[in-house]
């Protein structure tokens, strides 16, 4: 079984899809915020799950509140975290303590527009095609190996919330089926390359 903690920062709606998903073998220990007033938390109560939050403002710093974190999540033993819109940047104490067991859905293509704001970014760029990316977190912001991506194209008559929700149906079955992948141990990690072999196997039979 794969112990599986979540992160969020607010409604947590890639959270609901991976918990809906019934994924065989993941067991989803806690899902935790740091924001206390994020909708996801009650939603994910709501399915019996254990929850907690941290809130950064009751720690003197950065630093404080990221260690805070980490014991938070070390506690509970994880053999999977899953980032799904948690919006703090991980601490490299934080990538080393979970490398190659933490997982992140970004909202672009990457290597093409990590960070914020990618939708307005596509379209300021005149980007015909837009899409999510799901990877393993490393200490560079957006830069891990790329486990699976989606894409979707790009309007004229296009504003960055109307890309941001087409967006994000692709990302609500790309991070689950991910995940999934993970937890039936399909996953190995070949330098920069993320190597499926539920993929290549479909490809062989193919």
């Amino acid at each position: 079984m794969t112990k599986t903690v979540i992160l969020i920062s607010g409604r947590g709606s890639n959270m609901q899809a991976v918990v809906q998903a019934k994924i065989p073998n993941l067991h989803i220990a806690a899902v935790l915020s740091d924001n206390p007033q994020a909708p996801g938390l009650a939603w994910a109560a709501g399915q019996g799950i254990p929850t907690a939050a941290l809130n950064p403002k009751d720690y003197p710093s950065r630093t404080a509140f990221n260690q805070a974190m980490l014991e938070l999540v070390a506690g509970h033993a994880p053999d999977l975290v899953l980032l799904a819109g948690y919006m703090r940047i991980l601490p490299p104490e934080f990538c080393s303590r979970f490398a190659n067991q933490t997982i992140n859905i970004h909202p672009s293509l990457l290597p093409a527009f990590p960070g914020l704001h990618t939708h307005q970014r596509a379209l300021d760029e005149g980007c015909r095609l837009a899409g999510c990316t799901v990877h393993f977190v490393t200490a560079e912001l957006d830069c891990g190996p790329i486990i699976a991506q989606g894409a979707v194209p790009v309007y004229d008559s296009d504003t960055a919330d109307t890309l941001a929700e087409r967006v994000l149906k692709v990302e609500h079955q790309l991070l689950p089926q991910a995940v999934a992948d993970f937890a039936a141990g399909h996953l190995s990690i070949q330098g920069k390359r993320v190597i499926n072999c539920r993929i290549a196997g479909e490809a062989e039979q193919d």
